[in-house]
């Protein structure tokens, strides 16, 4: 009997952050699955590592998962991907496929979890506390109230027009562009905070354009609220 595939989110950091139902898969499945071709380097693997002790003795699956744009390369690694975690699935292993934050969100396993859907075997989206809702409690942000619209927007792609959007922005993944943000931002009274790495070694929170630097890490999420008394 083939196994089954869970992409299971870790949250954004702090291994307190873990849900229940992914600590008892991690402990659960035969074969843990992390993107990167240093799977015990993965940021994924180590805040899981912290929360589940004994990690260490599993069967561990790197998926190399490239940081581009170029459609075939994508396509080309995550059919690759998909094809060593169908090996596993066929010698009756479950796979827990370790993804940062909510693998509903931005999340490169999606892909894969497609994939796998496609030839025939069982695939299961495990929750996490997504980047944002951990950052914004961090800063002390409440995100929306009342009638307020929230609008999560990829910062590696075009912002200016999305920053136009009444409510809150909430724009993940800012760091190599955050100079750029930072230019279309200037003119505006928004009231913006960002945190680079939530959760993990190296945090860190700035409340307003003037604190921030003009570049950050990968794990960057910045809000951006039209209401300055937000």
């Amino acid at each position: 009997m083939a196994g089954k595939l869970y992409g299971v989110g870790v949250g954004p950091g702090d291994p307190e952050l873990l849900t229940l139902k992914a600590v008892r898969l991690i402990h659960e499945c035969e074969v843990i699955a992390v993107p990167g071709k240093a799977p015990r380097e993965s940021a994924a693997y180590k805040i899981a590592q912290s929360a589940c002790p004994g990690i260490e003795a599993k069967e561990l699956l790197g998926i190399h998962m490239p940081m581009t744009k170029d459609e075939a390369e994508l396509s080309k690694n995550h059919e690759e991907g998909a094809r060593l975690l169908e090996n596993a699935l066929k010698q009756g292993k479950d796979v827990a496929f370790l993804t940062l934050g909510d693998p509903c969100i931005y999340s490169t396993y999606l892909y894969l979890h497609q994939r796998i859907l496609e030839k025939g075997h069982e695939a299961e989206l495990v929750s996490g506390v997504p980047s944002f809702c951990a950052a914004s409690a961090r800063a002390g942000l409440g995100l929306v109230k009342g009638g307020e619209q929230l609008h999560v927007i990829p910062a590696s792609y075009h912002t200016e027009e999305a920053l136009k959007l009444p409510g809150t922005k909430i724009l993940m993944k800012t760091g190599k562009r955050l100079g750029k943000v930072k230019e279309q931002l200037k003119d505006r009274k928004d009231r913006v905070i960002m945190v680079e790495n939530c959760g993990m070694p190296g945090e860190r929170i700035y409340y307003g354009i003037s604190e921030m630097p003009d570049s950050a890490g990968y794990y960057t999420v910045l809000f951006v609220k039209e209401d300055e008394k937000a």
